[in-house]
């Protein structure tokens, strides 16, 4: 925890005008240590949100900060060009003295500093079909925004982000060695995934074959990474863009749907509380198709319903080769927590197969397309 004048220190490297009051711990983010700080500009004060970048996780900080510059400044020009300013907004940096975006304390840590948006909030679980809804548009709305970003390609933040063979391939090396002597404990977890290993690499491969694009997609598309306006309670600004980066469009959606229609907590130990709420789907479905129609192909459009069993595997397999190396990456409170996370994913998706169904006859009454058989 930094001191109020190592903060203070840290702010003056930026061009920020007005008086230092304070600065105090915001929001509950995992990753970087978040800051709320207070300025006095002649008699009123003004909030920006000072930030560092965990570069234990984002081992180039410098290629994150360089993706977020050029998205942000691209999102603001949409804006402005579409006079859009009173209802879209986009995370506003500050910049440094030096004229980076980006300063770096007498630790080496790097340090960044956005305007704060007034007026808005978010929320850490969809309270609503309808919030459902603007949350998927705003995401579809972030997509289509960043179809036409000019210049070269982003960096990858976190290679191999969402590589879910490759993930498959890290629990079968995590099986032979079983290091903690579990991989008893977890044949049938084992058998499920195997039982399905051979669709685990369905969305790679029709990338690899040049049928699915690459876009630049957020990466991380959680509920609280919207900020939802205060007076009409739509979407207006999306956060945390530390992996954005290039990636299949279905991830953004899956991981909507993963986290979205799940009725129960991501470590329920009671699986029958576990389903996929069909009505939150139905939302998502409906909000990010009107974010994002306009740019999906056909067979985009044909994979979203796949896309949220996909990622909800993935997952899944993260929390069980980390159960199975000891927990080590995860963080748990208790014991066997990675193997509840794991068991949640896994009914889930095995909920969302046993609704396919369902989810295809409402793409096609949505999108007037044939479902893509396998």
């Amino acid at each position: 925890m930094k001191s109020q004048q190592q903060l203070r220190d840290i702010c003056e490297k930026f061009f920020i005008y007005g008086d230092y009051l304070v600065a105090t711990p915001f929001g509950n983010g995992n990753i970087n240590d978040t800051y709320q700080v207070t300025y006095d500009q002649g008699g009123i004060r003004l909030h920006y949100t000072l930030q560092r970048v965990n570069k234990t996780v984002f081992t180039e900080p410098e290629k994150v900060m360089e993706n977020v510059d050029r998205v942000t400044r691209h999102m603001l020009h949409k804006i402005y060009s579409s006079n859009q300013a009173t209802r879209k907004r986009t995370i506003r940096l500050l910049y440094a003295r030096t004229g980076e975006p980006y300063v770096y304390d007498d630790d080496g840590e790097l340090w960044r500093a956005y305007i704060f948006i007034e007026h808005a909030r978010t929320y850490d679980i969809l309270e609503s079909t309808d919030h459902a809804f603007k949350a998927a548009r705003t995401f579809g709305e972030f997509q289509d925004d960043m179809v036409d970003l000019p210049g070269p390609r982003l960096h990858e933040t976190i290679p191999n982000f969402h590589n879910t063979p490759l993930r498959l391939t890290k629990l079968q090396e995590a099986i032979k060695l079983d290091p903690c002597d579990r991989v008893k404990e977890v044949s049938e977890e084992i058998d499920f995934v195997m039982a399905r290993s051979g669709e685990l690499g369905r969305l790679v491969e029709l990338n690899q074959a040049g049928l699915l694009p690459e876009r630049i997609t957020h990466n991380d598309t959680k509920v609280n990474n919207i900020l939802i306006d205060d007076v009409s309670g739509n979407g207006i600004c999306v956060l945390d863009l530390d992996t954005v980066m290039p990636g299949l469009a279905l991830y953004d959606f899956g991981d909507m749907v993963r986290s979205g229609t799940n009725s129960a907590e991501e470590d329920e130990q009671n699986l029958d509380r576990v389903q996929m709420r069909f009505d939150m789907f139905e939302a998502l479905l409906r909000g990010y198709l009107a974010g994002a129609g306009s740019f999906l192909t056909p067979l985009e459009r044909e994979e979203l319903p796949f896309s949220g069993k996909l990622i909800s595997m993935e997952l899944g397999i993260r929390f069980l080769t980390d159960y199975i190396q000891g927990d080590t990456y995860f963080k748990t409170t208790r014991t066997k927590q990675n193997l509840d996370r794991c068991r949640t994913q896994f009914k889930l998706a095995q909920d969302m197969e046993a609704n396919f169904g369902r989810m295809h006859k409402l793409l096609k009454s949505l999108t007037g397309r044939p479902r893509n058989v396998f």
